[in-house]
């Protein structure tokens, strides 16, 4: 008796309909790795590095905005540009 062809199995996609993870699990990994600020910040510096758009957020420097304690900011006009290096003895840059 013939055997059908196999290969049509090799370029199956899924169409990614359904998660294959309960949701009460993704959730509790999330707020898990949320609780931990040194994760996400490390997370945060790592992109910075990679000259990726990481946004930071910080107390409002403005204190008469109380209705905006805290803002948003981009990591590279806060922490600078990741490509500068830093060379003991040398003078501090100007702003």
């Amino acid at each position: 008796m013939a055997r059908g062809k196999k290969a049509s199995g090799k370029h199956y996609t899924s169409k990614g309909e359904r998660p294959n993870v309960r949701r009460d699990v993704l959730n509790a990994n999330r707020r898990e790795y949320r609780e931990n600020t040194l994760a996400v910040l490390l997370n945060k510096q790592e992109a910075w590095k990679q000259m990726k758009k990481v946004w930071v957020t910080v107390p409002n420097p403005n204190p008469n905005e109380t209705n905006k304690r805290f803002v948003r900011v981009l990591a590279s006009d806060l922490w600078g540009d990741p490509r500068r290096r830093f060379i003991m003895g040398q003078a501090k840059e100007e702003t």
